[in-house]
């Protein structure tokens, strides 16, 4: 995740500017690297990191950005660099960051995918560049462009096809928007604050931070969720478990989720990390039906008398790339053999819980084969646990869409004896 920046000794437009660029230098690494590429004269591998970051950060304000002046990004990139790095740094950084100015033309209102020239924004438009800069390979200029490395791209395009590799990547430029879950909600909410969703139940918050807050304080009948992440318990709400473990509840969403839609259900919730543990013992406080239990408690306590266990596991989270964009760049064949790894160990542990007619709910945020069917295969084989249901979310939307089109990508299937 995306480290908070330290921002209290600035004002709050100044620190809302700050994270902004913080943003667009993490999820549009590549596409910046591409640019001040083009405009040095030796590899960009070459430039030590505090240069690097100077030109990022300047870049970042010249193409993605709307309101900052070009003078005024370079300007501040070469005085950053000048005193954090060393008084000549800023001759490199002003010579880098006037050839992308010169490079940089108009707004324009829709990318061209097919282009050299057009950087792609969140917005669905793209900057129109003087000169050929992308790469002239197909999925190569999609990686440069919307910043997605390389050899993620062929994954997916070996996986889903080309095309549908160029739309997640596409796909991954959204400003994803804050969706809660109101299907539980028993009072009437302010639709000031709210506005609908294509998916039933859902609805995309429209207000600030502050009143966003405020509402998530005061409700616990609402909670902010993606849609495709709804779909995971969503798709059992016709069976009528007695005691349900959600093993991996992170931050309780799905915890909440479990407690209203099985309403006649005992839930526990549990973590590996203590100080989730905590949060959920805090979130959960009083609750009539929600204990929260420490995971190395969990087979004492619940023995085999699970009639629903809960894996959300932890992930690639290549569905929610938008949310995660850091997550992009970590995806690698390592990650996914240690990832694997985890999520197996979780299903080995979760299997002695189950009742005798006791299920598995297997969910992830990650687009991956390997994290998913291939999971439900392999429980198959080693647990002889059977597949029931699968349900996969492509991510959908594109920056150019509305916020009620917009969906995660996520995984779900249910195991049993």
């Amino acid at each position: 995740m995306i480290e908070p920046l330290e921002t209290g000794s600035l004002s709050a437009r100044d620190a809302a500017l700050a994270t902004t660029i913080q943003r667009e230098c993490a999820r549009r690494w590549l596409t910046l690297e591409c640019l001040v590429g083009h405009a040095l004269s030796r590899p960009v591998d070459s430039i030590e990191p505090g240069v690097r970051a100077a030109l990022h950060a300047g870049v970042a304000q010249l193409v993605l950005l709307d309101r900052v002046p070009a003078h005024a990004a370079i300007h501040e990139s070469v005085e950053w660099a000048k005193r954090n790095v060393r008084p000549k740094a800023g001759g490199l950084v002003n010579a880098v960051l006037r050839k992308v100015a010169g490079l940089t033309g108009e707004r324009i209102d829709a990318w061209d995918q097919s282009s050299r020239r057009q950087i792609p924004r969140s917005d669905g438009g793209a900057v129109e560049l003087r000169e050929d800069v992308l790469p002239g390979g197909g999925l190569e200029r999609a990686a440069a462009a919307a910043s997605v490395p390389g050899r993620l791209l062929e994954k997916w395009a070996n996986d889903f096809g080309v095309d549908a590799a160029r739309a997640l990547a596409a796909h991954s430029l959204c400003d994803a928007p804050i969706l809660l879950n109101i299907a539980h909600a028993v009072e009437p909410i302010d639709r000031a604050l709210v506005g609908d969703h294509e998916t039933a139940g859902c609805a995309v918050f429209q207000g600030t931070r502050a009143q966003l807050g405020e509402l998530l304080g005061s409700r616990s009948d609402i909670w902010v969720q993606d849609a495709a992440a709804c779909d995971a318990v969503r798709s059992i709400r016709d069976l009528d478990p007695l005691l349900i473990v959600d093993s991996c509840a992170g931050l309780g969403t799905k915890t909440r989720q479990l407690a209203c839609v099985f309403p006649g259900a005992e839930v526990i919730a549990s973590d590996v990390d203590g100080r989730r543990i905590a949060e959920l013992r805090r979130l959960f406080a009083g609750h009539d039906r929600v204990r929260v239990v420490a995971y190395e408690s969990l087979a004492g306590e619940v023995g085999g008398r699970a009639d629903l266990v809960l894996l959300d596991v932890p992930c690639s989270n290549t569905g929610v790339l938008p949310r995660r964009p850091e997550a992009k760049y970590r995806v690698s064949r390592r990650q996914q053999d240690r990832l694997m790894k985890i999520q197996r160990q979780a299903a080995r542990d979760a299997a002695p819980w189950l009742s005798g007619d006791g299920r598995i709910l297997y969910s992830t945020c990650s687009i991956e084969r390997e994290e998913n069917e291939a999971l439900a295969d392999w429980a198959g084989r080693d647990l002889g646990l059977r597949t029931t249901r699968t349900g996969r979310q492509t991510p959908s939307g594109t920056p150019a869409d509305p916020p009620s089109r917009y969906r995660d990508g996520a995984f779900a299937c249910l195991l049993e004896r």
